[in-house]
């Protein structure tokens, strides 16, 4: 299971991008990859072609690629560093019975993520 989902707030440790930060678009879990907006962008020529709303027009194009997920940690909203990510389990009363709910916690500063 990873620690890190859609939506999340990122910084990259290491690569070409390292020091970068953004918001994971989509987290590719049996190839343990992350998509994340703005990091590991590469070009890609497309051809032309049809599509559902008409012709698309053909060149280059520039997509954010995979990256693993190894290569990313969380950002602390406190700290605005990065950080790792434990668990604390909550008991959380819904519809008159009380679940245990497992949250995700920062481990640099102990904030809920």
């Amino acid at each position: 299971m990873a620690k890190i989902k859609k939506g999340d707030l990122v910084v990259v440790i290491s690569g070409r991008d390292k020091g970068k930060q953004g918001r994971v678009l989509e987290v590719l879990t049996e190839t343990q990859r992350v998509v994340v907006e703005g990091i590991q962008r590469v070009q890609k020529h497309v051809k032309a072609g049809q599509t559902s709303r008409g012709t698309r027009t053909g060149g280059i194009e520039t997509v954010e690629a995979p990256i693993h997920i190894s290569n990313v940690m969380l950002v602390d909203p406190e700290t605005k560093k990065g950080t790792r990510v434990g668990y604390r389990s909550e008991q959380v009363e819904r519809d008159g019975r009380t679940r245990t709910v497992r949250v995700r916690v920062a481990k640099r500063s102990g904030k809920d993520v």
